[in-house]
């Protein structure tokens, strides 16, 4: 939460000037089906999303978003290798029944391909782009003992908290619906630039997550 506050106010007076100058800005909610792509870690969820955007112009201006979702499930089959050639047996099935929960923090660019953000058009097409923060926790629980004196397990039982940098891409569709009201469909991806080793994680790059978003966005003239 410290470090989304930093972020927060870095991206907040980074942008005064131009909020003084430059009235015009929106803000957006919405909810979200949230998809972790990551090799046996996948799983579906839910999530939400607050956003600012400030428009530089019709067609582009910075934004910042805030997302996070509900703990995602899923499990692993896992092999634990014995420590000593003595041991018997060699290794060890066991199923891992684990949860991940995310939240992220992205400060980027967005960009109307069609229409605009003044809502005067029927309907809009735009692109995102940015970098984010990933802050998650990860819950492994192992469903059959595993003598860790023993045998080596691929990840390790209990809680742990983790971070990620990533790359933000997003594509998204909007339509006016009332006054300065618009409905907007989007998707975005969120792709990990750092792998900052994790003994609770199967892959140092998890999560690769995909969301797909419907809600609301309020124009401020």
């Amino acid at each position: 939460m410290k470090l989304i506050l930093f972020v927060i106010s870095i991206f907040l007076i980074l942008f005064n000037n131009v909020v003084i100058s430059q009235t015009t800005f929106s803000i957006a909610t919405d909810l979200s089906a949230v998809r972790n792509q990551k090799q046996n870690q996948q799983f579906w969820t839910a999530g939400h999303t607050i956003k600012t955007e400030m428009h530089l112009s019709k067609k582009d201006g910075p934004y910042i978003w805030v997302s996070y979702f509900i703990p995602g499930k899923f499990k692993n089959k896992l092999v634990a290798n014995a420590i000593l050639p003595t041991t018997v047996p060699q290794s060890i099935a066991f199923t891992n029944k684990a949860e991940m929960k995310v939240k992220e923090i992205s400060i980027g660019w967005k960009h109307y391909f069609k229409g605009g953000s003044n809502l005067t058009d029927n309907w809009s097409l735009y692109g995102l782009a940015g970098f984010g923060i990933i802050g998650g926790n990860v819950k492994n629980n192992f469903l059959s003992a595993v003598d860790t004196t023993l045998y080596t397990a691929p990840i390790i039982n209990g809680t742990s908290r983790f971070k990620r940098l990533t790359a933000d891409l997003g594509l998204g569709w909007e339509l006016p619906v009332s006054g300065e009201l618009a409905l907007y469909n989007e998707i975005t991806v969120w792709i990990p630039t750092s792998s900052y080793p994790s003994k609770y994680l199967l892959e140092n790059t998890a999560p690769l997550i995909a969301s797909f978003h419907l809600g609301i966005r309020i124009y401020f003239d």
